[in-house]
């Protein structure tokens, strides 16, 4: 019985250290870069979402996860959703369920757009597991399946894609006359990249805030394959051991931004 107990023990010991070698952060003129690499981490990825609003920190602790950031978009009057949210093959997450979607005029227009946003998506197909960052309404192979997703935008890498995801809309002319998610302004940004079969991750703080064309060129800078944003601004968040970050602060407070949906690594 003892020798099977430790068994156990070392068999979950191992699994938490290969976890850990698997999970890289550096942080440089307030960017932190976090790479996950490796197959064993890709089991333990979940996109999540909550009934009411939390905070990063809230949901980091609560499930015991070992590196949490925020993900997808909401509207924070009502706590519901703006970007599909999809685990363990479900969907936990619809915008259609959001009436402001429909009484918007603007957003009602351009509904399709919205919808099919980027999202990160981990599929399996015949045991092994992939990343993707495609536009929500792409089919996935006739063998494959998502596991988990979340969806964000726009898409940053191969190709920037601010008009057909509805993140900036022009006059006839060209003019620039409307801007979601404050992409054309320097702000806070959670990004989300592949390279190589490796996720990167940036969280742009406020110490070195960029316009979504500049985190595209650190994207770029990086040598990343695909990349795409999620929420920014102040839902931008990080928890993983004793790094805690949030973008916007109360005085004598940094609890952050309650928000919808997370990236946890269990």
């Amino acid at each position: 019985m003892k020798k099977l107990l430790l068994t156990m023990f070392l068999f979950i010991f191992c699994i938490a250290q290969c976890q850990a070698k698997s999970i890289s952060v550096e942080e440089e003129n307030g960017i932190y870069h976090i790479v996950l690499s490796g197959n064993s981490i890709k089991k333990h990825i979940h996109f999540i979402s909550t009934d009411t609003l939390k905070t990063n920190k809230e949901v980091h602790d609560a499930t015991k996860s070992m590196l949490t950031i925020n993900t997808g978009f909401f509207d924070p009057k009502s706590g519901k959703t703006i970007s599909y949210i999809i685990d363990n093959g479900v969907i936990i997450e619809d915008p259609l369920t959001n009436d402001a979607l429909y009484t918007n005029p603007a957003l009602r227009q351009n509904m399709k757009k919205i919808l099919n946003r980027s999202e990160f998506r981990i599929t399996e197909c015949n045991g092994k597991y992939k990343y993707s960052i495609v536009p929500h309404n792409t089919p996935v192979e006739f063998t494959c399946n998502v596991v988990t997703s979340a969806q964000g935008g726009p898409q940053l890498l191969p190709e920037l894609k601010l008009e057909e995801e509805f993140f900036i809309l022009k006059d006839d002319e060209g003019n620039i006359i409307r801007q979601s998610a404050s992409v054309l302004d320097r702000t806070a940004r959670t990004i989300i990249g592949i390279k190589e079969d490796k996720i990167h991750i940036l969280i742009i703080t406020n110490k070195n805030p960029k316009n979504i064309i500049e985190a595209r060129n650190l994207c770029m800078t990086l040598g990343l394959e695909y990349a795409m944003a999620f929420d920014g601004g102040s839902s931008t968040s990080l928890d993983y051991k004793k790094i805690h970050v949030v973008s916007k602060q109360k005085i004598g407070e940094d609890t952050g931004r309650r928000l919808k949906s997370f990236m946890i690594i269990k």
